[in-house]
């Protein structure tokens, strides 16, 4: 019996040093970390950002995700980033298999090492980025924390276990957002980046052709836009590309939620947030109210997934290249 208490006592002293480190961590961010270091950080990749937009605006929602799939696996440390020369990086996963832009990352890093040489982080230059992207595409601006270093670990296993899968329930999504510290307002507010940018017919071709393994269509998807899927993605088609939200896949928006709220969500994750009452709430609120909360709502859940994970002070690294470790 006292053994137990005793292993039970140190169980709690461990559980208070892990949510003191991760409270710690967090703390180590902060709006403007570059001010003195590197004062034009910012302005640099904006400048980066706003040329690539113009030419290719396509690359805003792969962009905005990229940020997502870093956070959610190792938290945001730039793991996304790395290479593997046996391609068992968090890249080489089948759900980063349609991330695009790393080119760009790759841009801003080396604008960024001309001005100030080893000071701002790949992990930072991910949520700069996905900022700017947002305000690009007419959407929300919000002030970024910064402060994060790198990681220097990347696994393909561990992408394939963190990442929701665009085929997850109502409860897989809670209980993964969840595990990330985040909310169930947090998980339906940042489904609307599903705004921005298409999606591979793989991704949503059983709710077309065999959702139930019956050669059937998902009873959730609203028929006339099944028939308008089909269309676009042919039974086998894996590689064609449909706009996630048709219209205004390329506009930051709050259109997304009426689109879910009429049955015409791209995934099954997207179908999924009818399922639940508050989440439910959120979608019909965002798609019927003039002067929608879902812009500075957005702002706010981005920042706090931001703070997922981070690694400051003298923890991780900077990396000179996004996709090396020094």
């Amino acid at each position: 019996m006292v053994a137990s208490k005793g292993f039970y006592c140190l169980f709690l002293q461990l559980l208070l040093l892990s949510f003191v480190f991760d409270v710690a961590n967090s703390q180590g961010l902060k709006v403007g970390f570059y001010g003195k270091t590197c004062p034009n950080a910012e302005a640099i990749v904006k400048k980066v950002v706003d040329q690539t937009m113009s030419v290719a605006p396509s690359l805003s929602g792969p962009l905005l995700r990229m940020h997502f799939h870093d956070c959610f696996v190792r938290g945001c440390e730039g793991s996304v980033l790395l290479n593997s020369s046996t391609e068992q990086a968090e890249k080489n996963a089948f759900p980063n298999l349609s991330l695009r832009g790393y080119q760009v990352i790759d841009r801003v890093k080396s604008a960024l090492e001309k001005e100030c040489p080893g000071v701002v982080s790949c992990s930072d230059i991910l949520a700069l980025v996905a900022r700017d992207v947002v305000v690009v595409m007419e959407g929300p601006s919000w002030e970024v924390e910064t402060g994060r270093r790198d990681g220097r670990v990347s696994n393909i296993t561990e992408a394939l276990t963190n990442l929701i899968p665009p085929t997850a329930n109502i409860t897989q999504l809670k209980s993964g957002f969840q595990q990330k510290g985040l909310s169930v307002k947090d998980l339906v507010v940042l489904s609307g980046g599903h705004t921005l940018g298409t999606s591979h017919c793989s991704s949503f071709s059983s709710r077309l052709y065999n959702f139930t393994g019956k050669g059937d269509t998902d009873p959730d998807l609203d028929p006339n836009y099944i028939a308008k899927l089909k269309n676009k993605c042919k039974q086998g088609d894996a590689n064609s590309l449909v706009e996630m939200d048709p219209g205004s896949f390329k506009t930051f928006d709050e259109s997304y939620y009426t689109l879910v709220g009429k049955r015409r969500g791209l995934f099954v994750s997207d179908a999924a947030l009818l399922d639940d009452s508050e989440t439910k709430a959120y979608v019909k609120l965002q798609a019927t109210t003039h002067g929608s909360t879902f812009f500075e709502d957005f702002g706010v859940s981005m920042i706090k997934m931001g703070r997922i994970g981070v690694l400051t002070g003298t923890s991780g690294e900077i990396r000179k290249e996004c996709a090396l470790v020094n």
